[in-house]
């Protein structure tokens, strides 16, 4: 599958459509809105797991991975939806979360009732005198092993306790994923995202040394690249399919090894170095400005360290597991549907694949709750935790830092109506909806002239007919400019200018525009005689001829 084409845009079942009263979104629902999906102009929807699963994690602790969810709907409801977003020219993407299961998996329960073929499906250690069998973290707190009496062995689990890791050094285990992947080609499935797939090598289990989280252990290790290639060799290589990895903690250099075409291991990789900007000190529960000279490094770097290596970048600012870019690195009170703009016309001018999160195409933001109990996720919980009894922050410190940064802000119910629930549900919503749904929902904003809506749409037109996008290369330019965010896109002597203000203020500009037409742009007016960039605008120009 071309991926300089696709256009993948992601959406979290949950709060997408109910259609039942549960205060849930189900399959159904999505199926009902293909004709909204259709008038953006999205080539892909990516759902979060559908899969059962007790939820202990949202779904990213799969119990049974041929099956459907009954919260969701039925196998039946799954395959009316893959056909009918096929006749709309949309692909259904899945995600499959290869690196743990549930510990409520048919597996792991065999495991748990003695079958040793079962039992080396996961990861298990002796402690060391008296201690842990290392000192790893887990990455929503407390320790990374779970003592199981009945063996005294631990289970490792680099996430929730209830979620342990597959022992993929086990070939038994890698082909129940070849079968797993096979499985849903049949149904149609056209795309698959792999959560967290760069981990699924322990290398060693030592300790980590003071100062370290023990992730050299077990990220980016050598058999990944080995495992990647038996699944797109036994189940992907025949299908036309997408892929693309989830990478923790990884580097330019591997994302482009894992994405060469050559390698036949993945289509393409999402990195997260660009979502630390605003990490105090890189720890993700603190409060800072974003850093935008980091910023720009970073993206210069992996848009011309990935294109040298020929290796493939995922492009995206939101994600379930990300905070609403446009309360992040916008303004959604002064400037929403400029900095709104401006933003997605970052990710759709570079060299890569464009993902997007439901509701971000009607300026969706930040939750913002008045609590912390109104928050799910089990990540801020734990969090919240450690903010009050180790760093003894107050509760309204605490609160301060779920609403920047937890994971829930990007998972609100989609906003589709200014009515009851913003038309997502006739129930109880299993998360509480934005106050702004009043003004920020796609019924009225379909209904504005210039929406954020219809700069989606010109923009998503673009990337899927213009070459020089798809396929030219990037030069930097301004690279140490305080304000604008700047770069050339080139192609067979034609070339894209493309230059960004980040800021709610004007920007000095130093470049010459005289010699570029508009392409687009997110102001009515375009003045090559500017001496300046208006707050967050946003210019995509192509030189004349």
């Amino acid at each position: 599958m071309d991926c300089s084409k696709q256009v993948v845009y992601q959406i979290y079942p949950k709060s997408f459509q109910d259609t039942t009263g549960n205060g849930r979104g189900d399959l159904n629902g999505i199926t009902s809105h293909l004709d909204y999906l259709q008038d953006l102009g999205i080539t892909m929807i990516w759902f979060n797991p559908i899969f059962p699963s007790p939820q202990k994690d949202n779904g990213y602790d799969v119990s049974n991975y041929t099956a459907i969810n009954p919260d969701y709907g039925t196998m039946d409801d799954f395959e009316t939806l893959v056909r009918e977003a096929g006749k709309r020219g949309i692909g259904i993407m899945l995600d499959m979360v290869f690196n743990h299961t549930s510990t409520e998996h048919e597996w792991f329960q065999k495991a748990l009732a003695g079958n040793r073929k079962y039992k080396d499906y996961y990861i298990w250690k002796k402690g060391k005198d008296g201690h842990l069998p290392t000192n790893w973290p887990s990455k929503f707190g407390g320790p990374a092993w779970q003592y199981v009496e009945k063996f005294d062995e631990y289970c490792l689990h680099l996430f929730d306790p209830t979620q342990a890791d597959l022992n993929l050094a086990n070939p038994d285990v890698r082909n129940e994923l070849v079968n797993v992947l096979k499985f849903w080609i049949e149904k149609g499935v056209k795309g698959f995202r792999f959560d967290v797939v760069n981990l699924i090598d322990k290398m060693a289990f030592e300790d980590a040394p003071e100062g370290s989280e023990g992730k050299e252990f077990y990220t980016d290790g050598p058999k990944v690249n080995d495992y990647l290639h038996q699944l797109h060799v036994e189940a992907l290589g025949n299908a036309d399919v997408l892929t693309v990895g989830e990478m923790s903690a990884t580097s330019v250099e591997k994302c482009s090894g894992y994405s060469k075409p050559e390698n036949e291991e993945l289509s393409m990789c999402f990195n997260f170095h660009h979502l630390k900007v605003d990490y105090k000190d890189k720890q993700k529960w603190t409060l800072m400005p974003f850093d935008f000279q980091e910023l720009k490094d970073l993206f210069f770097e992996w848009d011309v360290k990935m294109e040298e290596e020929g290796g493939w970048n995922a492009l995206f600012w939101n994600c379930h597991d990300q905070p609403r870019a446009l309360s992040r690195f916008g303004d959604p009170v002064h400037y929403p549907k400029e900095s709104a703009k401006m933003l997605v016309s970052v990710i759709f001018t570079r060299r890569g694949t464009p993902y997007f999160l439901y509701g971000d195409e009607i300026g969706m933001t930040n939750l913002n709750s008045r609590s912390v109990a109104d928050y799910d996720d089990v990540e801020s919980h734990n969090a919240a935790d450690m903010l009050k009894h180790e760093q003894h922050k107050s509760d309204d410190e605490i609160l301060a830092i779920l609403q920047a940064k937890s994971r829930d802000n990007g998972r609100t119910p989609m906003q589709w109506t200014n009515g009851t629930n913003g038309g997502f549900t006739s129930g109880q919503p299993w998360l509480r909806l934005n106050d702004n749904l009043e003004t920020v929902n796609a019924e009225s904003v379909l209904q504005e002239e210039d929406s954020i809506y219809d700069y989606y749409k010109k923009l998503i037109a673009l990337k899927k007919t213009n070459p020089i996008l798809q396929h030219g290369t990037t030069r930097t330019l301004l690279q140490t400019d305080k304000n604008l965010y700047a770069y050339v896109r080139e192609l067979d002597s034609e070339e894209i200018l493309c230059v960004h203000n980040f800021f709610g203020h004007p920007a000095p500009l130093s470049l010459d525009l005289h010699e570029y037409e508009r392409i687009l742009s997110n102001y009515s007016d375009f003045d090559p005689d500017a001496l300046a960039l208006r707050p967050y605008e946003s210019l995509i120009l192509k030189k004349k001829n």
